[in-house]
């Protein structure tokens, strides 16, 4: 038996065979050539073939891991147009009159060793996107598929590293546990396994060989490590802790129909987070009492052209419907240019996450905004909805958005139309909205923290970068501190505050949420249940002396 340490990111347990995946070396010979244009319209074409690759791949992903994981996709797109990329590998075919494939390898090795030498992190990690999106220009080339990881049986996939598109082409059904020499707590690879509920790890220092592959493995994503062929007592020993972790599991199942209430009578609205209506079934099933972030941009960014009003109005009727009165919350578009949709026509941003998105769109493009508002007070007057605006940063942004509002629910009294009168919130996501929370509760109906972005942007961190992976925390006193800010704000004005970014669902700061007075959490679906036992088991009282909130 052997056993190898690596970092977990997610937990669990998972027993079955090694599966080695080792990417095959693309051989690129020289080859002199009589027709330079002739072989430059060929890899024009192949770069043509890459783009769809990449745009099918993109919106598989935005399925399956969400807009911001889906965004490498869209990186790797921009990389692949850039003029200086196309100008160096034309001109080394028509200078040196050699073959597409060799220029190709000549461009994305020396464009690599130049991003590889920059002094910014940011940067240096784009080395490995140019080799990525070089080799896929390359498998074009020669007619291959790329990075596509096969397997018949349920397996184990050990890894030096997995790129985006290879775990986005996984059969997910038979995938027990992603283990890596290299990644991120960050990574696509981390954020599928998250998603997939199932263990992984990366930082392992196990040998990519064949002595390995097949053999029988354990990835215990409690303490880290995997074991390879493991004598029968540690085997016998991993089954049992498997058979209770299911069994824990089950006897969650047994919390579906509680009151999320406290032991002192504290009561906390605990609501899913969904990206589209296939979503509802899980909801339904693990018992949420309503929906907290309705991702919308989903609509729009799984079409080729704008939804129409009817479209859209449909989707949310539905919703709305399906939820029969339990709480459901809208947010409104966050399409940005790192989820970019092409018909927006948007101009490519060096900063995107900091670029024209959410709101921003909206305000600046306001028959869009106006379309979908339509939709959602249309729905509303069908069930509980209520509208969420994202990236705000000010009052006046607020007051620009009641105008608009107020300028549909005319146009519809107008017509005639049916509408609700939907409770409108806002996300609390950026810093200046935490620091003009006070004000910012005067307007609204409730707030809702995205603590993903107000992280990031709280730490002036990029959450993607894994040389940052030991500086990024969002736990940091900074963050702790800026929800209990919004949340008092909230509470003085007389409305509610919930989480619906990643931190919801993080059960080692439910009690310390209870203690700071947060109201509502909103999760993916599946940590309902076990967020729900922890309220039930929790006396806020004590939890608020033991972190000196009293």
């Amino acid at each position: 038996m052997e056993v190898y340490q690596g970092k977990s990111v997610f937990g669990g347990i998972a027993i079955g065979r090694i599966s080695v995946h080792k990417k095959d070396e693309q051989q690129v010979k020289r080859v002199k050539i009589e027709d330079p244009e002739q072989e430059i319209e060929r890899y024009r074409q192949a770069k043509q073939t890459a783009m769809e690759q990449l745009q099918r791949l993109y919106q598989k992903a935005l399925k399956e891991v969400g807009e911001a994981n889906a965004a490498i996709f869209e990186i790797h797109r921009m990389m692949l147009e850039d003029d200086d990329y196309n100008e160096s590998v034309e001109n080394i075919i028509r200078m040196q009159q050699v073959n597409a494939e060799y220029a190709v390898a000549s461009t994305g090795d020396n464009f690599a060793q130049m991003f590889a030498s920059m002094e910014d992190d940011y940067m240096r990690a784009r080395s490995a996107d140019v080799k990525d999106i070089s080799e896929r220009v390359l498998s074009v080339l020669g007619g291959r598929t790329a990075g596509v990881v096969a397997s018949k049986e349920p397996v184990i996939i050990v890894a030096d590293d997995l790129a985006p598109s290879e775990t986005v082409q996984l059969n997910k059904d038979l995938v027990l546990s992603f283990v890596t020499v290299h990644g991120s707590v960050n990574s696509h690879t981390a954020i599928l396994a998250r998603t997939m509920s199932i263990p992984a790890l990366i930082g392992t220092d196990i040998p990519l060989s064949e002595a390995i592959d097949g053999k029988l493995g354990i990835v215990d994503g409690r303490c880290g490590c995997i074991y390879v062929d493991p004598d029968e007592e540690t085997l016998s020993k991993m089954q049992q802790l498997k058979q209770e972790e299911q069994e824990k599991k089950e006897l969650l199942k047994t919390l579906k129909g509680r009151e999320n209430v406290t032991i002192d009578g504290k009561k906390i609205m605990l609501y899913a987070n969904i990206g589209n209506s296939k979503d509802l079934a899980a909801v339904l099933q693990n018992d949420a009492g309503g929906i907290g972030l309705f991702r919308s941009e989903f609509i729009y960014l799984e079409r080729e052209t704008f939804p129409t009003e009817e479209e859209q109005f449909q989707i949310y009727r539905t919703v709305a419907e399906t939820m029969a009165g339990k709480p459901v919350i809208i947010r409104t578009l966050d399409i940005g240019a790192d989820k970019k949709c092409d018909y927006f026509e948007m101009e490519p941003e060096e900063n995107p996450a900091m670029g024209c998105r959410a709101i921003r769109i909206c305000l600046t493009r306001p028959e869009i905004f106006k379309t979908q508002l339509r939709a959602l007070f249309r729905a509303s007057a069908f069930g509980n909805i209520s509208i969420m605006y994202p990236m705000i940063i000010s009052v006046d942004e607020v007051h620009r958005i009641k105008e608009i509002v107020a300028e549909v629910k005319q146009e519809l009294t107008e017509q005639g139309v049916a509408c609700g009168e939907p409770k409108q919130g806002i996300m609390i996501e950026t810093p200046a909205a935490v620091m003009m929370s006070e004000e910012l509760a005067k307007e609204v109906d409730f707030f809702s923290i995205g603590t993903n972005d107000l992280t990031q942007y709280t730490l002036a961190i990029d959450r993607q970068n894994p040389k940052l992976d030991a500086f990024y925390d969002p736990h940091h006193p900074a963050v702790l501190r800026m929800i209990q800010m919004v949340v008092d704000n909230a509470h003085k004005a007389g409305i509610w505050a919930g989480i619906c970014g990643e931190l919801g669902a993080d059960q080692t700061l439910t009690r310390r949420f209870l203690a700071m007075g947060v109201d509502e959490l909103s999760m993916s679906p599946g940590s309902i249940l076990p967020v729900r036992k922890i309220i039930l088991e929790t006396d806020v009282t004590k939890e608020r002396e033991n972190n000196n909130l009293c």
